[in-house]
């Protein structure tokens, strides 16, 4: 891929981050569903450019939108997405590592998203300066479980029109 098609494949990529973050942050909470149970679209963006861009390109979204999230949400909600964005791309590098081509999109997905939420935990137990929210672990996994799952097939899903747009080689695992 051309350095000019990389970069406006990204800048596309994190416009499409940007707008399903702001549509998501919009949505009222879904009654008697606790905290916690957010699609995650925009880490749709974030899959696809990591699988299909490199790592190098999934940090950079994670962080761009991070950094979208600390301007219209605020310090705590950019450093819950910063934390909760490094800690799933860590994780599904390091699963895609181990298990090669032998692990598919969706397992990566519901792991990527578990880990997402534990990453903001992780940050929520140190501004609270104690460890109460870590009761709150079996929800987030619950959610992660069940958000991993819905953004692992949306993102295998739209695949195919992704790919055309950016020129990407990925097919479906």
């Amino acid at each position: 891929m051309s350095k000019t098609r990389n970069i406006t494949t990204m800048a596309m990529l994190f416009a499409l981050a940007m707008v399903l973050s702001f549509l998501e942050g919009m949505l009222p909470p879904v009654p008697y569903l606790p905290p916690g149970f957010k699609p995650g679209l925009s880490n749709i963006i974030t899959m696809y450019t990591l699988f299909f861009m490199g790592a190098r390109q999934g940090f950079l979204i994670a962080v761009l939108k991070s950094g979208f999230v600390l301007i219209t949400r605020g310090g705590v909600s950019g450093a819950l997405s910063l934390a909760g964005g490094i800690t799933s791309i860590l994780v599904m590098l390091l699963l895609s590592f181990i298990f090669k081509d032998r692990i598919s999109y969706l397992i990566l997905s519901i792991c990527g998203a578990i880990c997402h939420n534990m990453g903001q935990l992780a940050v929520v137990t140190l501004i609270m300066l104690n460890t109460y929210a870590l009761w709150y672990t079996p929800v987030l996994i619950i959610a992660g479980i069940i958000m991993g799952s819905v953004t692992g097939t949306l993102l295998k899903v739209i695949m195919p029109v992704f790919n055309s747009v950016a020129g990407g080689k990925g097919g479906g695992q």
